[in-house]
């Protein structure tokens, strides 16, 4: 079975950026600097209020794949390899794109958490620039259709407490990708125009969710013969 995984990176309209009905839904009850703060620092994380910067895609059995990835107001870099990754450049529509152009091919799907955010993301954001789906990313939960690592590693619920990518690595004994950087970073990198940064950033995530697929199809999601 051939074996796509993905990761987005994404990044959120400051609050003065939203309309007026929009910012007063998402400011509703708040009433400290520190709320409000919260309220701004959190809006990446929803796909009315944010756009997808990166999509990465690499094949875990070839170790090769690509990161298309946003830079506005640069002039768009020619695509270039570095370390089994092709980087290309584009607006979001066109990223989401070739995003689906990709992901057809492949009949699984690898993510970390990617139920609950990277593919509802992408399904929103491509309605947003109609752009229609090639393959179905949410397909029965417990399939392997699509295996979320996330989901995988709660065992569907029955551990209450998830953690986070960075937690599994330093774990198992695999490179984290945030020990360079962290997803909380990238709207301020972002903003900063350190586009680049941002997509290799996004490659390591891959990678790690590579590491992280390798010790759970070994020795966890195996079913004993």
């Amino acid at each position: 079975m051939s074996r796509l995984i993905v990761d987005i990176e994404t990044v959120g309209k400051e609050l003065r950026e939203l309309d007026d009905v929009t910012r007063a839904y998402f400011l509703r009850g708040k009433q400290t600097a520190e709320e409000v703060k919260e309220v701004e620092e959190t809006l990446g994380f929803y796909p009315v209020t944010a756009e997808v910067v990166a999509i990465g895609l690499l094949n875990p059995d070839t170790s090769r794949g690509a990161v298309y990835f946003q830079t506005p107001g640069e002039d768009p870099l020619l695509p270039f390899e570095e370390g089994g990754i092709t980087y290309a450049t584009g607006s979001e529509r066109e990223i989401l794109a070739r995003f689906w152009e990709t992901v057809r091919t492949y009949e699984s799907l690898v993510t970390f958490n990617g139920r609950g955010f990277d593919c509802p993301f992408l399904l929103v954001r491509s309605a947003v620039h109609g752009i229609a789906p090639t393959r179905d990313l949410m397909p029965n939960r417990y399939s392997d259709l699509h295996i979320d690592l996330m989901d995988r590693l709660s065992f569907f619920g029955s551990v209450r407490r998830k953690f986070s990518l960075d937690i599994w690595c330093r774990a198992l004994g695999l490179e984290s990708p945030k020990q360079e950087m962290s997803g909380y970073e990238v709207a301020g990198l972002y903003r900063e125009g350190r586009h680049l940064d941002i997509a290799r950033y996004c490659a390591r995530d891959l990678f790690a969710t590579k590491g992280l697929f390798e010790v759970w199809e070994k020795y966890i999601g195996s079913r004993p013969v």
